[in-house]
């Protein structure tokens, strides 16, 4: 890793206020969304402190285990897919049910297949980013409280030693998980309920070798799921309805067999565990994601259960969105009106994810007769209707996600851009610099500037669509044989005057 981990503090005796015009960020929690952010900000030149209350080093101890398609896509527009990919296991089919089998070779994607990778080596690569982009990082740091004002945010934490401590910025990001310091801090409820309790989580060596790379099964009240390391070991997750017991009971190996031999007809010859432990699974969603100069995002904004694998994914995906905002708004080229578009566009997401999750879990669990027949009901319609599978395929992997756009704009407007061949190169690789991407048909003569802020370039084809591309990827702007004169105004409306 390059360059050395700081911690920046500032002694409560000694407050700092924010001078006119402050432009820093505190971004509160080093897990995949936080350090994502963070790395996004730094990038831009904004000055970011990383606060996390535990001590530095990367935990073995994940419990997201796969990357979706649309979440590469955004690690590719960061240069850390390819890397993470050598790293992982791809897998190109799922099944669901145990009678359905999603193809993802269809996703119209560079990646279409979901990666099976442990959380922890996510974070190492972000975290690699974060720290040689100059993010400034306070570990051992936890938060107590926070104020706003008109010009900015005072967050008040607790460092090592016990040492009070202020941090002045003029936003803050709290992507510190369910038990978010941030969102209790500025009062928003968390509202939801418990969807399943006493899942049991186990680190264990198999003797015998699971058929496919990702093994999940659910039969009766038990429901079970393998997945590799890449180190020997095996994460096993399992639940079973009629043991409702606190998440501090103890759990033993037998246990752990006896359900998965349940869901999956046997235990693979388990052995060997390195950890075990309880743990129970919310369905929770912030009402709202902002407040003032405070903002939530990953599981501080909303947490579900593990089914289909998109908790990671969807929080990456928040911190996407909100980066760049955030960078044009300080920048001083976009008003602060932009900052609204993350509750519009990233809120509905949630919600979203939030029930699939829970549809798949309770469809899987099912046991009631009527439950059951509606489950070969559903499978049997997704087997045979193609545009119903593909919008599920599209919410699971991300890709099918697209955010409100004005009445009357390009169809293309507030979608998702795949990525597509330039002429030199292709688009991901010019989203890398973090700006805005215009993409012009190859004969347009004049060339737009906007200093830092945007990137021009050509399409590989004789396409005469000029698309304007957000740096997360959709579309902010798209015409057909547009003039000079309306790209002009377009690239204004975005990004200002030059």
């Amino acid at each position: 890793m390059n360059g050395r981990i700081r911690k920046a503090t500032v002694p409560v005796t000694a407050p700092v206020t924010a001078p006119p015009g402050s432009r820093d960020v505190v971004v509160v929690g080093a897990g995949p969304t936080g350090l994502l952010l963070a790395g996004d900000l730094a990038v831009a030149g904004v000055p970011v402190t990383l606060v996390e209350r535990r001590a530095h080093g990367i935990s073995n101890l994940s419990r997201a285990f796969v990357l979706h398609a649309r979440t590469l896509e955004q690690l590719d527009a960061r240069g850390l897919a390819d890397g993470l990919e050598a790293k992982g296991q791809t897998l190109d089919r799922l099944r669901l049910f145990a009678r359905l089998t999603v193809d993802l070779t269809t996703l119209h994607s560079r990646f279409n297949h979901l990666l099976v990778l442990p959380q922890y080596e996510v974070e190492r690569a972000l975290e690699r980013r974060a720290v040689e982009a100059g993010v400034r990082f306070a570990y051992d740091t936890e938060v107590t409280g926070l104020v706003q004002d008109a010009d900015g945010v005072t967050l008040r934490a607790r460092g090592s030693g016990n040492a009070a401590e202020e941090l002045r910025a003029a936003y803050v990001v709290g992507t510190d998980g369910m038990r978010s310091a941030v969102r209790e801090a500025v009062g928003l409820p968390f509202p939801g309920r418990s969807a399943i309790r006493s899942v049991v989580l186990a680190d264990v060596r198999l003797a015998e070798r699971p058929e496919t790379l990702l093994t999940v099964n659910a039969v009766g009240d038990a429901f079970a799921f393998l997945a590799p390391f890449g180190d020997g070991y095996h994460r096993v997750i399992g639940w079973h309805r009629d043991r409702d017991v606190a998440d501090g009971e103890p759990l033993g190996l037998d246990e752990v067999k006896e359900i998965t031999r349940l869901a999956l007809g046997r235990d693979y010859g388990m052995h060997d565990a390195r950890w075990m432990s309880r743990f129970h699974s919310d369905e929770r969603q912030a009402p709202a994601y902002r407040v003032g100069r405070v903002f939530l995002a990953g599981d501080a904004a909303h947490v579900h259960t593990p089914a289909g694998g998109q908790g990671m994914n969807t929080g990456l995906q928040d911190a996407a969105n909100l980066s760049w905002k955030l960078a044009a708004t300080l920048d001083g080229y976009a008003g602060a009106d932009l900052l609204d578009t993350y509750q519009s566009e990233r809120h509905p997401v949630g919600r979203s994810v939030l029930r699939s999750s829970g549809g798949i879990v309770r469809l899987a669990m099912a046991k009631r007769p009527g439950t059951l027949a509606a489950r070969a009901l559903l499978t049997t319609f997704l087997d045979h209707a193609r545009p119903a599978r593909t919008r599920m395929i599209g919410q699971v992997t991300g890709i099918g996600y697209a955010y409100p756009a004005p009445r009357g704009a390009h169809p293309l407007v507030g979608r998702r851009v795949p990525d597509v061949a330039l002429r030199d190169g292709r688009l991901y690789e010019a989203l890398r610099d973090g700006r805005f991407v215009l993409v012009a048909p190859a004969t347009a003569t004049r060339t737009p500037a906007r200093k830092d802020r945007l990137t021009v370039v050509a399409w590989a084809s004789d396409r005469r669509t000029s698309l304007l591309v957000r740096p997360d990827g959709y579309a902010a702007w798209a015409a057909e044989s547009a003039t000079a004169e309306e790209t002009e105004a377009a690239l204004t409306g975005a990004l200002g005057r030059d």
